[in-house]
């Protein structure tokens, strides 16, 4: 949850942020199950999460779901149960919607006008190909950090076998989007949790006092690559212990960067830039835009 301050012009800042890992996609499996045991987690978090806002006068409450409740066969029923305990509608995105919000939540805050935006979530995975500043090609893809690492059993101690077939899938996965050939060399510009939690690790080895600050810090793929053999070389409990990674993502951390890794190898991409924008900030921006 991010709380934002708007003023009478449309202007906007973050006060407050608060998470919550839910894990809501896990145990979906094939027939896109949301599961019991995962959907007490959200509803508990949101409940934690309206005692905050509840704290403030002037509250407009926007509340987004996003690829675990889109892909859901029982999406509405979640939804009601939401409706009745905390008393919000809960608008479900698109995977086209989502990446869209994606690129309007972090075009203003980049330099570069030429680059692919990735978004890496639990679900999903949502690609945008953006030339001169402007979203030319979007698409989103089922293969988000808990959905991968549960088909391929990427948890813990990681097979040559399992990895490689997670490799091979990323790679038929992205051969089926033809624009994806032409931003040949492009910058990836990585947003989501698991672009925050590979770059807190880099920071924390090199030493930067502020390791969450991760607008604009770049990441050679040479780097990448060392931190991915990293993880390919640890199990869980060594994971775990690596400075800059939650204990509770270590198990879905590779799930997640296979997607990246797979990509910068696809368009032969060099080098990485983080954002802390996204969807968040685009549901903003939207919000602004339509009622200021």
């Amino acid at each position: 949850m991010a709380i934002y301050q708007i003023d009478a012009a449309g202007h906007y800042r973050e006060i407050k942020r608060m998470k919550n890992d839910t894990r809501l996609s896990e145990g979906m499996g094939s027939k896109n199950i949301l599961q019991f045991s995962a959907m007490k987690r959200t509803i508990a978090a949101l409940k934690r999460f309206k005692a905050e806002y509840n704290k403030l006068p002037n509250v407009t409450v926007q509340a987004i779901a996003t690829a675990a409740v889109r892909q859901a066969q029982n999406q509405q029923d979640f939804l009601n149960n939401i409706k009745t305990e905390i008393g919000i509608n809960v608008r479900v995105l698109t995977g086209k919607e989502e990446a869209y919000f994606d690129y309007e939540g972090v075009v203003n805050r980049l330099k570069i006008r030429d680059y692919v935006l990735m978004d890496i979530g639990g679900a999903s995975v949502e690609i945008i190909h953006v030339r001169n500043k402007k979203a030319i090609n979007l698409v989103s893809l089922p293969t988000g950090a808990v959905k991968m690492t549960e088909r391929f059993h990427l948890e813990n101690k990681i097979t040559a076998v399992d990895f490689f077939s997670a490799q091979q899938y990323m790679i038929e996965t992205y051969s089926k989007i033809s624009w994806l050939r032409h931003p040949v060399h492009y910058p990836i510009v990585l947003i989501g949790g698991a672009a925050r939690t590979l770059a807190r690790i880099n920071r924390r080895q090199q030493h930067f006092k502020q390791i969450d600050q991760i607008q604009d810090y770049q990441l050679t793929r040479k780097q990448i690559n060392a931190t991915m053999r990293i993880f390919l070389s640890d199990d869980l409990a060594q994971r775990q212990s690596i400075n800059g990674l939650d204990s509770d993502r270590a198990d879905v951390i590779v799930g997640g960067l296979i997607n990246l890794t797979s990509v910068m190898d696809f368009i032969d991409s060099k080098r990485v830039i983080f954002s802390d924008g996204g969807v968040r900030e685009g549901i903003i921006n939207e919000f602004v835009q339509r009622y200021l």
